[in-house]
């Protein structure tokens, strides 16, 4: 586990985490544009924007996962709204924080199924975000009981997911979920298709692509976070 890595869990565990608020960078955008360009997603014009109306509250912020992190993003994420619910002692319905999993994150939009069957954890070689060992499980769906600090297990994605939280994916991305599946268990793109949104976790919304759902977000108000 890399020092910067270390320092911020540290600061993590005792509750001085603070988000880096940067704007998205024109390079992160016009690079999954040319990913647009040669690969369409699937139902990319039937865009559900839904969630836009759910960003009611007064501090919005959409923190940017293109990578799996050790499901830091994720973590980052609910921990940042606590620290918000803290410090200015507001509710939660003061806060509509979006998480966009894009890229190599897009795994971490998937059921520990998924995980388990495919050795996600150790393709892309995953490790613990606290001890650094490898890992198995998908870090977003880590408990107490997995090494977590007491408390941080109430954030995971599912947990998030079940309070309200918004989760988008990116189609993009997706379609290397989509393509795992095909090549595993030797099936048509519409059967490993329909086999990977039965594996998503349930609550997650589709866009078009990453960079598109994190702008949008954007529009609405939201603070960008590099969440990863």
């Amino acid at each position: 586990m890399t020092t910067p890595r270390r320092d911020f869990l540290q600061q993590f565990a005792l509750g001085s985490l603070s988000a880096t608020l940067i704007p998205i960078t024109a390079q992160a955008a016009w690079a999954e544009r040319a990913g647009a360009a040669s690969r369409e997603p699937r139902d990319a014009q039937n865009v559900d924007l839904s969630w836009t109306r759910l960003l009611t509250g007064k501090y919005k912020a959409v923190y940017d996962s293109p990578d799996i992190g050790g499901g830091l993003g994720v973590l980052r994420a609910g921990i940042v709204s606590a620290q918000y619910m803290a410090a200015f002692n507001v509710p939660a319905t003061a806060l509509s924080p979006v998480i966009v999993l894009r890229h190599d994150g897009i795994v971490l939009a998937m059921q520990q199924e998924f995980w388990d069957r495919y050795k996600i954890g150790e393709k892309y070689k995953v490790t613990h975000p606290w001890t650094g060992a490898p890992l198995t499980r998908s870090p977003a769906l880590l408990r107490a009981g997995d090494g977590l600090p007491a408390g941080l297990e109430n954030h995971a994605l599912d947990k998030q997911l079940a309070r309200g939280v918004i989760v988008l994916a990116c189609a993009l991305a997706f379609q290397d979920v989509i393509d795992t599946i095909a090549a595993a268990d030797t099936l048509s793109a519409d059967a490993a298709a329909a086999k990977a949104r039965s594996l998503m976790l349930p609550g997650i919304i589709m866009q078009p692509s990453g960079v598109f759902a994190t702008s949008v977000a954007q529009d609405n108000g939201c603070v960008y976070v590099r969440a990863t």
